[in-house]
């Protein structure tokens, strides 16, 4: 298995303990959790980037790294809303978002196309990420409400540019 795909998987495994972390509520969770969060975070980047210039792009890679970016968000995303950080109409847009995407780019693929990250895809991970990581901080309450509201609108329009710039995939349908 090559490095951007062990790196992957690392992301995926700091998951769980990402949230263990969370549930179990020492003094200074939230900062080892955020650690965690990063450090993941920074899997995705340095995977990416070594896939790209080695090129090492594998099946396993184009399948399991945006599953596991999914599943840190979400994981995050899901803390918030228990924790009454986030509406869960909010973690809702996103998730739904994530589906949409995925499925039209499932469609993309029978058809022989790939759909690759558009730019407002990789501007709406990025914020997202920081929002995530400030969020986890002791933010200001109207700080942390800018920050849910920077992932919702970032969200919603990457979701309208995939599908305006890919509407012939679903005019074929």
């Amino acid at each position: 298995m090559n490095l951007p795909n062990k790196l992957t998987l690392l992301r995926i495994a700091l998951i769980p303990v990402f949230m263990v972390v969370l549930y179990w509520d020492f003094p200074g969770a939230a900062y080892v959790a955020v650690v965690i969060f990063i450090v993941a975070s920074l899997t995705d980047m340095l995977d990416g980037k070594i896939a790209r210039a080695r090129n090492l792009v594998t099946d396993f890679g184009k399948f399991a790294d945006p599953l596991a970016d999914k599943m840190l968000v979400t994981a995050a995303m899901l803390w918030f809303v228990e924790t009454g950080l986030m509406p869960a109409w909010a973690l809702l847009i996103v998730v739904c978002r994530e589906f949409a995407v995925s499925g039209l780019r499932m469609l993309a693929a029978d058809k022989g196309r790939v759909i690759a990250a558009g730019w407002s895809g990789k501007v709406k991970t990025a914020s997202t990420m920081v929002c995530i990581v400030l969020m986890f901080l002791p933010i200001p309450p109207v700080l942390n409400t800018v920050c849910v509201w920077v992932i919702v609108v970032t969200t919603i329009y990457s979701g309208i540019e995939y599908f305006t710039k890919n509407k012939d995939i679903i005019a074929t349908m």
